[in-house]
């Protein structure tokens, strides 16, 4: 019989291959494209074999939902890091948009684009990426809103969250064509200056 002790590493192996592949993915969705990530370079660059790869994942859409999921915590670990770090007092609202800018200018980000645009004549690969995306949505939303002390229930406020995070989604899309961080800083700071004018003594920010 095998024992709980001896069972452990097997799992432990297990679970490291699996994040090698996983974060393996991630880098070449970056790199290459989705088009450009294939099966064979992902266990390639997770210094796995091919058996062991398509032992967990048969094939390129299995390895790609499994690696969205990965994403997906990715992208809330960071933003929940980056989010303890900022500061308290009057030059908040233009740390948290920089914040929500670099995040969306990052490689996680470049990568999910990837499986945005791939998913959009995917079904199977839609299904897998939409009800993350809409998490993600969702989690980022309640943070900004957080991190802002924004009150949601005074008319605007929540468009103003919304465009907030439409803005940054597009700078990070600009910022695939090219190194944009220059430009987009000046943007969100002039949109810090924008935020804070609108809301006011709507925000609920206490200072610590």
């Amino acid at each position: 019989m095998t024992t709980s002790a001896a069972r452990v590493p097997q799992e432990e192996r297990t679970r490291v291959m699996r994040a090698r592949l996983m974060e393996a993915t991630v880098e070449l969705l970056v790199e290459r494209g989705f088009g450009g990530t294939t099966t064979t370079l992902v266990s390639e660059r997770a210094g796995v074999s091919r058996g062991a790869q398509l032992h967990h994942f048969p094939t390129k859409n299995d390895l790609v939902v499994a690696a969205v999921a990965h994403l997906t915590e990715i992208r809330g670990s960071e933003l929940e890091a980056a989010a303890s770090r900022l500061p308290k007092g009057p030059a908040r609202t233009e740390a948290v948009v920089q914040m929500l800018g670099d995040h969306f200018g990052s490689p996680v980000f470049t990568a999910a684009l990837e499986l945005w645009v791939a998913a959009r004549s995917d079904a199977a690969l839609q299904e897998a990426v939409a009800p993350l995306e809409q998490r993600v949505g969702r989690e980022t939303h309640r943070l900004t809103v957080e991190l802002l002390g924004a009150d949601e229930s005074v008319a605007g406020v929540r468009e103003l969250v919304q465009a907030t995070l439409d803005l940054v989604r597009g700078l990070g899309l600009a910022n695939t064509l090219g190194d944009d961080a220059r430009r987009r800083r000046r943007i969100l700071k002039e949109w810090a200056r924008t935020l804070d004018a609108a809301l006011g003594s709507t925000t609920t920010t206490k200072e610590s």
